[in-house]
């Protein structure tokens, strides 16, 4: 079975002034171009939302595999949305691929290389040895994540399991697209 997806697009985007899932990266938002490069490797993808929910997914064309859900308690932080997402998989998935989505400019072949490793429980790729996004996590992580309480971090679970590291020739898997000056250079 293959492994699902989750991307993280329910923050509030402070920091940036506009909703950071709308941005537009060569001609689609920052959200139509994740998904472009899941949905042919995953499956389900879910999107997690919270702060303008609606507009965020009216302004995203439907397509099969691909499944929105909000989470009402999106200002209690990124755990939340994250447990609101793991809740919304199949029981089955073994695992999922997890993004946030300000970080867009990711290559394909590290997608492809996280999941030829996806028989280990975690896998997280590295540019010049500092570890990125996405991450693939087994469903025993999962598990361990939605067990957390609110006051932990999905960190936690990160930290307390040996991950296979992946180092890639891949600046994408750190760039982290906060600020109107993030978003000029990424542009």
């Amino acid at each position: 079975m293959k492994p699902a997806g989750l991307i993280l697009a329910a923050g509030e985007s402070t920091r940036m002034g506009s909703d950071k899932a709308l941005l537009d990266l060569q001609g689609v938002t920052f959200l139509d171009h994740i998904l472009d490069l899941f949905l042919p490797r995953v499956s389900p993808v879910v999107v997690i939302l919270g702060h303008h929910a609606q507009q965020i997914e009216a302004a995203i064309a439907p397509r099969p595999g691909l499944r929105f859900v909000v989470n009402l308690r999106y200002a209690d932080g990124q755990l939340s949305s994250l447990q609101t997402g793991i809740r919304a998989l199949p029981a089955d998935a073994p695992a999922a691929l997890l993004t946030l989505v300000d970080h867009p400019a990711v290559a394909p072949s590290t997608l492809d290389a996280i999941l030829a490793r996806a028989l280990a429980p975690l896998v997280i790729p590295r540019y010049q040895g500092r570890r990125g996004h996405p991450i693939l996590l087994a469903r025993a992580l999962l598990d361990e994540i939605l067990a957390l309480p609110p006051t932990a971090s999905a960190k936690d679970v990160v930290r307390a399991h040996a991950a296979v590291e992946l180092d890639l020739d891949d600046p994408g898997v750190l760039r982290d697209i906060d600020t109107p000056a993030d978003y000029e250079l990424l542009r």
